[in-house]
């Protein structure tokens, strides 16, 4: 996503004091003003190389004379202002917080959308008390939802909880639902593949079976079928960008009012006359019909098990209850 130029780079050479100490140790010792738990977060990212080999082992011990490249992107110590944005918190402790996103809210600022997002809002919320190890430039969020997908996300507190917390997305030992509403009527099974970014069109990503990419895996089950469309559960076994997306696309049942993906696999639905209505209906819906439902997670301080769900938000109720009357 980023350009080379966005970042700096800090030589660092061992000495003989630092020489046997761990990767991350060591580099704490020579960046001022970074922690550790930072500095093991940009090992694991890939932002450290020795002579042109990327090290991705935080406990890798380091030798006297080594020299180090840590690249730091610059662009980050942006500070976002805090915004008096409602938002709805479903639980908050002094380590992390439970949101039910609304749809249209983009998770954080980027080029071009500075404000309004769900960071200025949680800044305030929080009076500025988020994890900031991706240096400012997404504070507290682990994860993200797309802008026009509502429901329940988890925001890191401070950088202990961050690092739990990505640790189980990482291991993908959180469990995650959603609940969509996708053209068809497609059966229970579990779709599998590769995403990665689009050739062609760098806003889209696309699923392939040739282990290109960042491997996919979504289980789909169907709860509800309105003729040409269908309510179905979606269990992440994986968090990629637009996986739900792309995988009910891939097997011809786009979601609902998605703008990117599918469109052309629509139009099918709209020739019988006796659904021409319940075409119509659906085509007007105004966003992706995605909603995350369901999450579940080890507490990172409390080690208990959390879990939480939410119900559809009142624009999917409201089409539901539309299909069903027509």
């Amino acid at each position: 996503f980023f350009d080379m130029n966005d970042f700096y780079n800090l030589k660092i050479k061992i000495n003989k004091e630092q020489s046997g100490q761990r990767l991350d140790k060591a580099l704490t010792n020579c960046i001022k003003n970074m922690s550790r738990s930072q500095l093991k977060l940009l090992i694991e990212n890939g932002n450290i190389k020795r002579n042109d080999t990327v090290l991705k082992e935080p406990s890798y011990l380091v030798k006297e004379g080594e020299i180090y490249l840590v690249y730091i992107l610059s662009i980050q110590s942006k500070k976002f202002k805090p915004e008096n944005i409602d938002i709805k918190i479903v639980y908050e402790d002094k380590d992390l917080i439970v949101i039910n996103k609304e749809a249209g809210m983009v998770t954080h600022p980027a080029p071009g959308n500075e404000d309004g997002t769900l960071v200025n809002a949680l800044l305030h919320h929080s009076k500025n008390n988020l994890s900031n190890i991706n240096d400012n430039s997404r504070p507290g969020i682990v994860h993200r939802l797309d802008k026009d997908t509502s429901g329940l996300m988890l925001v890191a507190k401070n950088n202990e909880s961050h690092l739990k917390l990505s640790e189980q997305f990482k291991a993908h030992s959180i469990t995650r639902k959603y609940e969509a509403i996708v053209w068809g009527y497609p059966k229970k099974q579990t779709i599998e593949g590769y995403i990665e970014r689009n050739k062609k069109n760098r806003k889209k990503m696309s699923l392939n079976n040739k282990g290109n990419g960042k491997y996919s895996k979504t289980e789909i089950n169907l709860k509800k079928n309105f003729e040409i469309a269908s309510l179905v559960e979606c269990k992440l076994y994986t968090g990629r960008t637009h996986q739900v997306r792309l995988h009910l696309t891939s097997i011809n049942s786009p979601l609902v009012g998605d703008k990117l993906y599918g469109k052309s696999k629509i139009n099918q639905y709209g020739k019988a006359k006796n659904t021409f209505n319940k075409f119509l209906i659906l085509k007007n819906f105004n966003r992706q019909a995605l909603h995350a439902s369901h999450i579940g997670f080890i507490h990172p301080t409390q080690k208990k098990i959390m879990q939480f769900d939410s119900k559809l938000p009142e624009d999917m109720g409201n089409l539901l209850d539309l299909l069903l009357k027509y």
